[in-house]
C-alpha cells in the first residue's frame, strides 16, 4: 500500500438485525466495521497489537439500507512516531443495483501497543502490497 492507495477492506450485507428502531442501518454498525477496517490495516503494519485513538470528522452521507451492499475502504494518511492515521470509507450499492456511492468517511487515528499495551513505535516506511495482504 502506498500513501494515499485506497484499499478494500471488507464487504458485507446490511440485514435486519443491523438496523435501528426507525428501520435504518444503525451508525454504530457501520462505524464498528469502519474501527475493525482501521485497525486490520494499521496491525498489519504496526506489526503487532493497535488500539483506537481516536476517531474524527466521521461523515454520514448517504442513509444504509437492509440489503444494501456495504465495503469499506481504508487509505493510510499519515505515519507517525507510534500511530497511524487512516482515512476509512464506506460505499454501498443499492440492491439491483450496479452504481456504487459514498456513504460515510472519517478519518482514524490507530495506536501501535507493546505487551504492556503502552505506545511503541511503528515502523517508518510505507509498506508494500504484499505486505499487507
Amino acid at each position: 500500500m502506498s500513501q494515499k492507495e485506497k484499499v478494500l477492506v471488507s464487504r458485507t450485507i446490511a440485514v435486519p438485525a443491523d438496523t435501528n428502531p426507525w428501520g435504518d442501518i444503525f451508525g454504530g454498525w457501520i462505524l464498528s466495521l469502519m474501527d475493525i477496517a482501521a485497525g486490520s490495516i494499521a496491525a498489519r503494519l504496526a506489526r503487532g497489537s493497535v488500539a483506537t485513538k481516536a476517531i474524527n470528522n466521521v461523515s454520514f452521507d448517504l442513509p444504509i439500507f437492509v440489503g444494501d451492499e456495504v465495503s469499506v475502504y481504508a487509505e493510510i494518511d499519515k505515519i507517525g512516531n507510534t500511530s497511524v492515521t487512516l482515512t476509512v470509507s464506506v460505499t454501498i450499492k443499492r440492491k439491483g443495483q450496479d452504481e456504487e456511492m459514498d456513504a460515510v468517511r472519517g478519518s482514524f487515528v490507530m495506536v501501535a501497543l507493546d505487551e504492556n499495551r503502552r505506545p511503541r513505535p511503528v515502523r517508518q516506511k510505507w509498506p508494500t502490497p504484499e505486505e499487507l495482504s
